[in-house]
């Protein structure tokens, strides 16, 4: 299968949102940029704000907290629980936004070898149908392409 770089976003149910995107670089690589404090903070950001805290507690039970600030803009803060860790393969959290009282997400996050290439799947259970929606309308598919962007760039960086 030819890299594409391109990101796909699917609604499976009413209540998931599926984001797939594949890299060019080696499973083990994308697992330690997505799970790495020093790695994250070179692609993880947020429209006009830089990645301020990154705090991880890599472990199944363990905690994670990212804060995201901007000169002017109020923080946005991320928070959640590790439940599942499959070194390499598959990793699943829960997610709460600091100042959004939604509710809890459960996300798991899939890497698969496809020769020599990653293919990255992240499926996110929303609480309601409501807050997928609120999701999906607030710029989801935007961030998450430039997140995944930068990610590339990094992951090719690094492999140099």
């Amino acid at each position: 299968m030819p890299y594409t770089g391109i990101l796909h976003i699917a609604t499976p149910s009413d209540r998931e949102v599926v984001l797939t995107r594949d890299f060019d670089a080696p499973r083990r690589l994308v697992f330690d940029a997505l799970t790495k404090p020093e790695l994250l903070k070179r692609w993880m950001e947020a429209p006009g704000r830089i990645f301020h805290l990154c705090e991880i507690d890599f472990k199944v039970g363990g905690a994670y907290h990212f804060v995201w600030r901007g000169e002017g803009k109020k923080d946005v803060g991320m928070r959640g629980v590790y439940r599942e860790i499959v070194p390499g393969e598959r990793i699943g959290t829960t997610e709460e936004w600091d100042d959004w009282d939604a509710g809890e997400t459960l996300a798991t996050t899939t890497l698969a070898d496809q020769g020599g290439k990653t293919i990255l799947t992240i499926v996110s259970l929303f609480p309601s149908k409501q807050v997928r929606d609120s999701v999906l309308k607030s710029g989801l598919e935007k961030g998450a392409k430039a997140n995944y962007d930068k990610l590339d760039a990094v992951l090719g960086e690094l492999m140099r």
